[in-house]
Protein backbone atom coordinates (compact mmCIF):
# COMPACT_ATOMS: atom_id res chain seq x y z
CA UNK A 1 0.00 0.00 0.00
CA UNK A 2 2.84 2.11 0.86
CA UNK A 3 4.98 2.16 -2.64
CA UNK A 4 1.13 3.04 -4.10
CA UNK A 5 0.64 5.58 -2.03
CA UNK A 6 4.13 6.73 -2.84
CA UNK A 7 3.40 6.71 -6.48
CA UNK A 8 0.35 8.64 -6.38
CA UNK A 9 1.50 11.52 -4.05
CA UNK A 10 4.89 11.58 -4.83
CA UNK A 11 6.10 12.75 -1.08
CA UNK A 12 6.92 9.90 1.68
CA UNK A 13 5.39 12.12 4.14
CA UNK A 14 1.90 12.28 1.81
CA UNK A 15 1.76 8.79 1.17
CA UNK A 16 2.66 7.44 5.02
CA UNK A 17 -0.29 9.71 5.60
CA UNK A 18 -2.52 8.52 3.09
CA UNK A 19 -1.72 5.22 4.37
CA UNK A 20 -2.10 5.57 7.86
CA UNK A 21 -5.71 7.19 7.06
CA UNK A 22 -6.90 4.21 5.31
CA UNK A 23 -5.60 2.07 7.75
CA UNK A 24 -7.57 3.87 10.20
CA UNK A 25 -10.56 4.26 8.40
CA UNK A 26 -10.28 0.37 8.20
CA UNK A 27 -9.28 -1.33 11.47
CA UNK A 28 -12.81 -0.95 12.64
CA UNK A 29 -13.90 -2.84 9.73
CA UNK A 30 -11.59 -6.09 10.27
CA UNK A 31 -14.18 -8.49 9.86
CA UNK A 32 -15.49 -7.11 6.72
CA UNK A 33 -11.83 -7.59 5.25
CA UNK A 34 -12.34 -11.02 5.83
CA UNK A 35 -14.85 -10.85 3.03
CA UNK A 36 -12.92 -10.02 0.81
CA UNK A 37 -11.69 -12.21 -1.99
CA UNK A 38 -8.82 -10.26 -3.55
CA UNK A 39 -7.65 -7.72 -0.82
CA UNK A 40 -4.39 -5.95 -2.52
CA UNK A 41 -6.96 -4.97 -5.26
CA UNK A 42 -9.59 -3.69 -3.14
CA UNK A 43 -7.13 -2.21 -0.36
CA UNK A 44 -5.73 -0.13 -3.58
CA UNK A 45 -8.78 0.70 -4.69
CA UNK A 46 -9.60 2.06 -1.66
CA UNK A 47 -6.56 3.89 -1.01
CA UNK A 48 -7.09 5.47 -5.05
CA UNK A 49 -10.28 7.02 -3.95
CA UNK A 50 -8.97 8.26 -0.91
CA UNK A 51 -6.02 10.20 -2.37
CA UNK A 52 -8.62 11.47 -5.08
CA UNK A 53 -10.65 12.52 -2.52
CA UNK A 54 -7.74 14.82 -0.77
CA UNK A 55 -6.56 15.92 -3.86
CA UNK A 56 -10.43 17.52 -4.43
CA UNK A 57 -10.32 19.10 -1.09
CA UNK A 58 -7.11 20.56 -1.73
CA UNK A 59 -8.06 22.07 -5.13
CA UNK A 60 -5.32 22.23 -7.42
CA UNK A 61 -1.93 22.70 -6.71
CA UNK A 62 1.12 22.26 -8.10
CA UNK A 63 3.08 19.27 -8.19
CA UNK A 64 6.52 19.31 -7.53
CA UNK A 65 9.16 17.66 -9.91
CA UNK A 66 11.30 14.90 -8.84
CA UNK A 67 14.46 17.26 -9.03
CA UNK A 68 12.97 19.47 -5.94
CA UNK A 69 11.85 16.40 -3.53
CA UNK A 70 15.10 14.53 -4.18
CA UNK A 71 18.53 15.75 -3.99
CA UNK A 72 20.76 16.00 -7.04
CA UNK A 73 23.08 13.25 -5.96
CA UNK A 74 20.44 10.85 -5.09
CA UNK A 75 18.63 11.33 -8.35
CA UNK A 76 22.07 10.95 -10.29
CA UNK A 77 22.52 7.43 -8.78
CA UNK A 78 19.69 6.64 -9.51
CA UNK A 79 19.85 7.73 -13.22
CA UNK A 80 23.53 5.96 -13.10
CA UNK A 81 22.24 2.72 -11.54
CA UNK A 82 20.25 1.88 -14.99
CA UNK A 83 23.71 2.87 -17.26
CA UNK A 84 25.11 -0.17 -18.63
CA UNK A 85 28.92 -0.70 -18.26
CA UNK A 86 29.27 0.02 -22.38
CA UNK A 87 27.40 3.25 -22.00
CA UNK A 88 29.75 5.70 -24.20
CA UNK A 89 30.07 9.17 -23.99
CA UNK A 90 26.63 10.21 -25.89
CA UNK A 91 24.68 7.67 -24.56
CA UNK A 92 25.61 9.38 -20.89
CA UNK A 93 24.75 13.04 -22.52
CA UNK A 94 21.44 11.68 -23.61
CA UNK A 95 20.54 9.80 -19.84
CA UNK A 96 21.37 13.05 -18.26
CA UNK A 97 19.14 15.08 -20.42
CA UNK A 98 16.19 12.52 -20.05
CA UNK A 99 15.96 11.79 -16.29
CA UNK A 100 14.74 15.61 -15.84
CA UNK A 101 13.20 16.30 -18.35
CA UNK A 102 10.87 13.01 -17.74
CA UNK A 103 10.88 14.18 -14.09
CA UNK A 104 9.26 17.66 -15.68
CA UNK A 105 6.98 16.81 -17.75
CA UNK A 106 5.51 13.61 -15.51
CA UNK A 107 4.82 16.76 -12.68
CA UNK A 108 2.57 18.77 -15.61
CA UNK A 109 0.21 15.32 -15.91
CA UNK A 110 -2.68 15.10 -14.09
CA UNK A 111 -2.44 13.19 -10.88
CA UNK A 112 -4.67 10.48 -12.27
CA UNK A 113 -2.49 10.30 -15.53
CA UNK A 114 0.29 10.27 -13.80
CA UNK A 115 -0.81 7.26 -11.52
CA UNK A 116 -2.02 4.89 -14.57
CA UNK A 117 1.31 5.87 -16.49
CA UNK A 118 3.32 4.94 -12.90
CA UNK A 119 1.21 1.45 -12.38
CA UNK A 120 1.31 0.25 -15.78
CA UNK A 121 4.52 1.67 -17.16
CA UNK A 122 6.55 1.55 -13.64
CA UNK A 123 5.08 -0.98 -11.59
CA UNK A 124 3.85 -3.11 -14.10
CA UNK A 125 0.58 -3.94 -12.89
CA UNK A 126 -1.84 -5.70 -15.90
CA UNK A 127 -3.94 -3.04 -17.05
CA UNK A 128 -6.90 -5.78 -15.95
CA UNK A 129 -6.07 -5.02 -12.13
CA UNK A 130 -5.78 -1.38 -12.90
CA UNK A 131 -9.23 -1.11 -13.88
CA UNK A 132 -10.40 -3.24 -10.96
CA UNK A 133 -8.79 -0.81 -8.37
CA UNK A 134 -9.74 2.50 -10.44
CA UNK A 135 -13.22 0.83 -10.71
CA UNK A 136 -13.24 1.66 -14.78
CA UNK A 137 -13.64 -0.47 -17.61
CA UNK A 138 -10.72 -2.51 -19.55
CA UNK A 139 -11.43 -0.38 -22.36
CA UNK A 140 -11.10 3.07 -20.94
CA UNK A 141 -7.60 1.71 -18.97
CA UNK A 142 -6.23 1.00 -22.31
CA UNK A 143 -7.52 4.41 -23.78
CA UNK A 144 -6.28 6.62 -21.15
CA UNK A 145 -3.15 4.92 -21.20
CA UNK A 146 -2.56 5.57 -25.20
CA UNK A 147 -3.60 9.05 -24.47
CA UNK A 148 -1.52 8.99 -21.37
CA UNK A 149 1.74 7.95 -23.15
CA UNK A 150 1.22 10.42 -26.50
CA UNK A 151 0.84 13.26 -24.36
CA UNK A 152 3.95 12.14 -22.35
CA UNK A 153 5.66 11.75 -25.65
CA UNK A 154 5.10 14.69 -27.19
CA UNK A 155 5.51 17.27 -24.24
CA UNK A 156 8.98 15.21 -23.70
CA UNK A 157 9.53 15.64 -27.11
CA UNK A 158 8.90 19.36 -26.84
CA UNK A 159 11.06 19.67 -23.54
CA UNK A 160 14.01 18.05 -25.19
CA UNK A 161 14.14 19.53 -28.60
CA UNK A 162 12.89 23.08 -27.30
CA UNK A 163 13.06 24.60 -31.23
CA UNK A 164 10.78 24.16 -33.73
CA UNK A 165 12.24 24.00 -37.49
CA UNK A 166 10.73 26.87 -38.05
CA UNK A 167 12.95 28.85 -35.49
CA UNK A 168 16.13 27.53 -36.88
CA UNK A 169 18.31 29.26 -39.83
CA UNK A 170 17.48 27.49 -43.12
CA UNK A 171 20.58 26.95 -45.77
Amino acid sequence: MYRFAFRLSGQQQDAEDLVQDVVVKLYPRLDELESVDQLRPWLNRVLYRHFIDQVRRKGRQSDRPLSEVVDSVSQSAYLDSFASEDAGPEEMVDISRIGPALDQVMATLAPDQRALIMLHDVDGWRQEDIAEVLDIPLGTVKSRLHRCRAALREKLQRELEPFSNTGRVKD
